[in-house]
């Protein structure tokens, strides 16, 4: 696996006890490639055919270039390709090291010095005994981390980088909160959808619920709030209390997460 490096990093205290971070996974040629022509890659000082000045420096490659990397070596070097589901277990594997390391990230960000407790869930840290729970979300051009810490009770994370499609949670989510989310702009609709798909992710690994039951149960009574978030102003984060769970909700819409805690 190659080496994780993490950019565009936010840290949001919730409240005196608990903390989340979000951040973004830098994209790396290596993810496509077997280890030896990675390898090859990053040392050889054959000049590769580049989209602008900078693209030979792999330091500073942005998304465009990257894509243009795969091209070129899947097109010249099909030999040195990794398979779609090697490349899969890849992103799955930097995924797993990119909340690990954002979790080291906040924890020296907050001053705690621990070590993650992966035996059961809800993960705790070993010592100080914080609750701890990762997000992440990949898509062809984002691959982006959270992670939230909190010593009250279990807590829950999602982070979203892709809209929940309404035919999908027509499919899923409760009668109740059908009903109230068409009478909604399709606009709106479509933010709202999200956000409570996001809460009830959250909440799916607070119960350990499976994820069709979990995505059934009835939020109904939120989105009211939830519809509120939207006029605001999204580099704002909003926290609403939910009387029915004893929770906190987190809504952060400029870094795409919720965090129940």
């Amino acid at each position: 696996m190659p080496i994780i490096t993490l950019r565009h990093h936010c840290y949001t205290q919730l409240d005196p006890e608990s903390w989340c971070a979000t951040a973004q996974i830098n994209p790396s040629i290596s993810l496509l490639l077997k280890p030896s022509s990675a390898n090859h890659l990053a040392l050889s000082k054959t000049p590769i055919p580049c989209i602008n000045s900078r693209a030979s420096d792999l330091r500073t490659f942005n998304l465009r270039t990257f894509d243009f990397y795969t091209l070129y070596w899947q097109v010249y070097h099909p030999d040195s390709a990794l398979s779609t589901r090697e490349i899969a277990y890849n992103a799955r594997q930097q995924q797993r090291n990119g909340v690990r390391l954002l979790l080291q990230n906040l924890l020296s960000k907050i001053g705690i010095i621990d070590t993650l407790d992966q035996s059961e869930f809800p993960y705790r840290l070993m010592n100080s005994r914080y609750y701890v729970c990762f997000s992440h979300s990949g898509d062809k051009h984002l691959n982006k981390v959270a992670v939230v810490v909190s010593t009250h009770c279990a807590v829950g994370i999602d982070i979203e980088v892709q809209e929940v499609a309404w035919r999908v949670a027509q499919r899923f989510y409760h009668a109740n909160e059908l009903a109230i989310l068409a009478e909604l702009a399709s606009s709106e609709r479509d933010r709202v959808c999200r956000l409570l798909w996001q809460l009830k992710e959250s909440f799916i690994k607070i119960y350990q619920y499976k994820l069709a039951q979990g995505l059934g149960i009835d939020y109904a009574a939120l989105i009211p709030a939830l519809s509120n978030i939207m006029a605001q102003d999204e580099r704002s984060s909003v926290i609403i209390s939910d009387s029915k769970t004893n929770y906190q909700i987190a809504v952060l819409p400029y870094q795409q997460t919720v965090v129940i805690f």
